[in-house]
């Protein structure tokens, strides 16, 4: 009897996983397979929404597989001492599949464990699976990666496509091997007291089952009018899948082929491009692995950045006197979501109106979002900061006001999260403080009580955010 190892990361489902059928499909009829889980004390994050929901979303992983008759293997601990003590328990250990990360600390992880095993003769076997189209994928003519989005995405738009994989769950049944002898009680501990310690309960939002009704609610309400409605934060009309794509609840090809089937749209084709996106950026990651500490565009890895605690904890808190701002900041600490035309509307915010350093937001965002991705994380706050590749250039600054009468023009969105600002009159509620007298005449409102004053003025901090970045 051979055993093989299903290493299950962030791909926490069964459907369209690709380790997992090829390991189900490479299993001979004596073989058996045994799922695995490195708890990994370097990512967690305790106590911020992103550890929360992934580990709800785990949580609702290994229910499913438990009703399903699968046990988990969960390894606690030095991650090379944690794959050794696999190999001592298991003596007929022969391969180990996973989905393989192209960035940043995954990546390298997963170079320190593939050298492991293969000094001790174990096949690892490891595939494309989180992205339609893996790093090297998309390449110029030259076999160059491409540094502009649109040449991207044209050449993305004739990439070929894999279809989606099927799991044979009658031979996985067959195979599969749960007689752990209790020597993963270390890692079943730790997991139960991870899950706990979990402030948040995100379990109402997690699985592969909810994944998938909401992408249905997406292709039937909402994907036609996406092109306009995803610009508005008081509209549900975005597809709300990214939580799930971040932590592989749903396959991004069982997206993608739902989403070609649907009937021709200016939505359809928007959407298609967030898609595009996704990949472009997970692409930029895998070449210039510093992006998450060092700006990719050279001239700017001087720029003399603001680092206001104060001016950063009100930003954080919502506290800024500028109400689009605050109303998306909030939004983001009660719900660990936020809309993203709102992202960049805030992301400009603090590195154009506070000159504050790109990397602090990027790392608060990291901490806060139930959907961090760091690649798409990261790209998007460069690409914010005019620092990185094919970003805004910097001389655009988004006006937070007018940002806000165009795309909450009622001030709904406004209302339903700065609630000190639900009385004020929809025409003064984007910037209440130039209608002080107005407010206190007309309406006997006195802003002054209730909604701080704006913390900087955003036309003198635009000139001094382009001046900053003519270096």
């Amino acid at each position: 009897m051979q055993i093989s190892i299903v290493w299950i990361r962030n791909d926490l489902r069964f459907h369209d996983n690709t380790a997992l059928v090829q390991a189900i499909n490479d299993a001979q009829e004596n073989d058996r397979l045994v799922f695995a889980f490195y708890l990994d004390p370097k990512q967690f994050k305790i106590g911020s929404n992103s550890h929360d929901y992934f580990f709800s979303s785990l949580n609702s992983f290994y229910k499913n597989c438990l009703e399903k008759g699968i046990n988990i293997y969960f390894l606690y601990g030095d991650i090379l001492n944690c794959f050794d003590e696999l190999l001592n328990n298991f003596k007929n250990i022969k391969k180990i599949y996973f989905n393989v990360d192209e960035y940043g600390y995954g990546e390298m992880r997963d170079k320190k464990v593939t050298n492991f095993l293969k000094e001790r003769d174990i096949e690892v076997l490891s595939y494309h699976d989180h992205y339609l189209h893996s790093a090297k994928d998309i390449r110029k003519n030259d076999n160059s990666h491409y540094k502009i989005f649109t040449p991207y995405y044209n050449k993305w738009r004739e990439g070929f496509k894999e279809e989606e994989l099927e799991v044979d769950y009658d031979k996985l049944m067959k195979i599969i091997f749960n007689d752990f002898k209790d020597n993963d009680a270390l890692g079943k501990d730790k997991f139960y007291e991870l899950i706990d310690n979990i402030k948040r309960d995100f379990s109402l939002f997690t699985g592969e089952e909810k994944a998938r009704k909401v992408l249905k609610d997406f292709l039937n309400l909402k994907l036609s009018k996406y092109d306009n409605n995803r610009d508005y934060p008081s509209i549900d009309g975005t597809s709300r899948l990214s939580c799930f794509l971040s932590t592989g609840q749903i396959s991004i090809r069982e997206v993608y082929n739902n989403i070609i089937k649907m009937p021709p749209s200016n939505g359809k084709e928007v959407f298609l491009k967030e898609l595009a996106w996704r990949d472009f950026y997970n692409m930029i990651y895998h070449f210039y692995p510093n992006q998450h500490n060092e700006e990719i565009i050279e001239k700017y890895r001087n720029i003399s950045w603001s680092y206001d605690e104060e001016n950063f904890k009100k930003w954080k808190e919502g506290h800024t006197g500028f109400p689009i701002v605050d109303a998306a900041m909030r939004q983001l600490k009660e719900e660990g979501w936020m809309h993203n035309r709102l992202r960049m509307i805030v992301a400009s915010f603090l590195v154009k109106d506070l000159l504050i350093d790109w990397r602090m937001g990027e790392k608060y965002f990291s901490e806060m979002l139930i959907d961090y991705d760091s690649a798409s994380n990261i790209g998007g706050w460069q690409w914010a900061s005019s620092v990185g590749l094919d970003a805004a250039p910097y001389f655009r600054v988004f006006n937070p006001t007018t940002q806000s009468q165009k795309f909450d023009p009622e001030g709904q969105f406004i209302k339903k999260y700065v609630k000190e600002l639900i009385s004020i009159p929809n025409t003064y509620i984007h910037e209440p403080y130039r209608y002080i007298k107005q407010l206190n005449n007309q309406y006997g409102i006195e802003i002054e009580r209730l909604y701080p004053k704006p913390i900087v003025d955003h036309k003198m901090q635009r000139l001094r955010a382009i001046e900053m970045f003519n270096i």
